[in-house]
């Protein structure tokens, strides 16, 4: 099955963070980079997202 493209909207939606929250962890390397397809494009792979997710649940639990 092949890996869909987000765009920040969904990433936002699926997270809950805000869009300088994304960006900041992504400086820390806390989350996952985005791919560019553009000057004024950018997206993420939904199963990075998804693995974060999953990690960050993780984290919660333990």
């Amino acid at each position: 099955m092949a890996d869909r493209f987000l765009r920040i909207k969904e990433v936002r939606e699926r997270t809950g963070l805000s869009t300088t929250t994304i960006y900041d962890r992504m400086k820390e390397g806390a989350f996952p980079k985005q791919i560019k397809l553009g000057e004024r494009v950018a997206v993420w792979l939904e199963s990075e997202i998804n693995a974060w997710i999953e990690a960050a649940s993780q984290v919660r639990v333990a």
